[in-house]
């Protein structure tokens, strides 16, 4: 654990770096950044050299949409950074998008990582965060994250669930005593379900769409229990047979149907995480619950289907997306020896930048 003493003319931001989304959390200032983790890059020669255009918002809008030339990045794959040069150049913009906040440059940052991420994995988080431009790092793992940030009671002698699902992974875990007692994380959520719309589109009915219309049907009628109006939505996109462009009515059953297989995955991992969890945190979890963090869980009904699964009360944290970042930010305030993993030696160092 690092102990590091609380400065208060330091700037200290939390940082929930996802798959899909990067949220920052400043102190006395709340959610500065909400943006897509996207980056547009545009080749400059035939060297290969190449100049980023456009981030968040603006660079997932052009997926899809891109000319020769443009390409456009998801620099983070189920948690963890796929490419480092990327994410070093999102989270610089984003940190000075959070500057224009008020927020000092060369903050102090804590940034989420999965609970079962490798060692280097984490320090590839801190150099990353360093990098661009931070004074100093340290990774704090997701569901201790997510814990504090709806209030669990994860310091007392207690078992306390949450399940946070973002757009890369889902990470279960139980927590008692600031720490993890058993966990599970499995490689499948929001973007999951987008790939499974996309391929029930081309085999149903030979459209062809693209992810980011998947996830607007996703949005627009995913329900994971029957309605009692089941909800319908025209899909626009590229007939496979005709080579036109075609509209297709899609309901709420189809998409139901088509997302079941990963939800059920997502409820076996919470089942193995019982499973494997001490009687008495189960006695716990019973009377108090199993809590969902993260974008999915706002899926219609999702609550319901994993209580009728689980025989256990399952409740939807109040705004599911900010958990990670707000528990960043109230971890930010306690002292550095809590809920602080253990990176390898070096990887949570001084940027030396004043």
């Amino acid at each position: 654990m690092f102990n590091f003493k609380p400065n208060i003319f330091k700037q200290e931001i939390g940082i929930d770096l996802g798959t899909s989304n990067t949220v920052i959390f400043a102190k006395s200032k709340g959610i500065v950044v909400d943006e897509p983790s996207v980056v547009a890059v545009k080749k400059v020669n035939r060297k290969g050299e190449r100049e980023i255009i456009a981030f968040g918002h603006n660079a997932k809008k052009m997926i899809g949409r891109t000319p020769v030339g443009i390409t456009t990045y998801r620099p983070l794959s189920y948690g963890v950074i796929a490419d480092f040069d990327m994410t070093k150049a999102m989270m610089e913009h984003y940190m000075n998008e959070a500057a224009k906040s008020g927020v000092f440059s060369h903050p102090s940052v804590a940034v989420c990582v999965p609970a079962n991420v490798t060692e280097v994995e984490k320090r590839a988080v801190v150099e990353v965060t360093l990098a661009a431009g931070a004074r100093e790092a340290f990774v704090v793992e997701e569901p201790i994250a997510a814990a504090r940030g709806i209030d669990l009671p994860i310091d007392d002698a207690q078992g306390c669930m949450i399940v946070s699902m973002g757009g890369g992974n889902c990470e279960v875990a139980v927590l008692s005593l600031g720490g993890i007692v058993t966990n599970q994380s499995v490689r499948v959520a929001g973007e999951s379900i987008d790939d499974a719309i996309v391929t029930m589109m081309r085999q149903k009915y030979m459209l062809a769409i693209g992810d980011i219309t998947a996830e607007e049907v996703k949005m627009a009628v995913g329900a994971v229990v029957p309605l009692e109006q089941e909800l319908k939505i025209d899909v626009k996109g590229l007939g496979l047979t005709s080579g036109l462009p075609e509209v297709v009515q899609v309901t709420s059953t189809e998409v139901r149907e088509t997302m079941e297989p990963i939800i059920a995955q997502i409820g076996d991992a919470i089942r193995a995480t019982l499973e494997i969890t001490p009687p008495e945190l189960v006695r716990d979890i019973v009377d108090q619950g199993i809590v969902l963090s993260g974008g999915l869980s706002q899926l219609r009904g999702i609550n319901i289907r994993f209580a009728d699964a689980l025989n256990v009360p399952v409740h939807i944290a109040e705004e599911p997306r900010y958990a990670v970042a707000k528990g960043l930010g109230k971890i930010l305030e306690l002292p550095r020896s809590k809920n602080i993993s253990n990176v390898p030696v070096g990887s949570n160092v001084n940027s030396g930048k004043e």
